[in-house]
């Protein structure tokens, strides 16, 4: 969940339907136009939306976060958005934030994910990817989710996928 200050995320690894989600979704174009715009690799800005909230824009987690990208509403604010839950703004919002994770760790693409997931301070203490089960859990889940993203033809759903 973006914004944490080490805290472990707590992350949906469902779809709205129950089902699994790596294929197409009604966000496609929305978290394409966002990835270009800061510069992401789309499939990992969808398999991080599939890891946070499983595509449901109503998410919320225990620690607060909420929305498709599950920004804390620090974070949602710091990066000018108003709604969390609206999905145009979550994912801007958390591919902005994404974005300067990946700035911030010199493009390295898990370290990025960790500082998303544990927060940047925890990943500037242990140098890389904290030794947290949960964060270790959540990047590999979030490039699997990618990688499948990447696998299904485009407008293809996918009824099967990584969770």
């Amino acid at each position: 969940m973006a914004g944490t200050a080490g805290a472990p995320a707590a992350q949906a690894s469902f779809a709205p339907n129950g089902a699994a989600s790596s294929g197409s979704t009604q966000y496609d174009a929305l978290i394409n136009q966002a990835a270009a715009r800061y510069g992401l690799d789309p499939a990992v800005l969808h398999g991080l939306i599939q890891q946070e909230s499983g595509f449901d824009p109503n998410a919320t987690s225990s620690a607060g976060a909420v929305g498709l990208t599950q920004l804390m509403p620090g974070t949602a604010a710091s990066l000018g958005v108003s709604n969390p839950l609206d999905p145009a703004q979550s994912i801007e919002g958390g591919a902005r934030y994404l974005s300067q994770m990946m700035a911030q760790f010199g493009g390295d693409t898990s370290d990025a994910l960790a500082a998303y997931n544990a927060g940047a301070g925890a990943v500037q203490r242990y140098g890389g990817v904290p030794p947290f089960a949960e964060t270790q859990s959540y990047v590999a889940k979030v490039l699997a989710n990618a990688e499948a993203y990447r696998q299904v033809p485009s407008g293809t759903p996918a009824t099967e996928g990584l969770v």
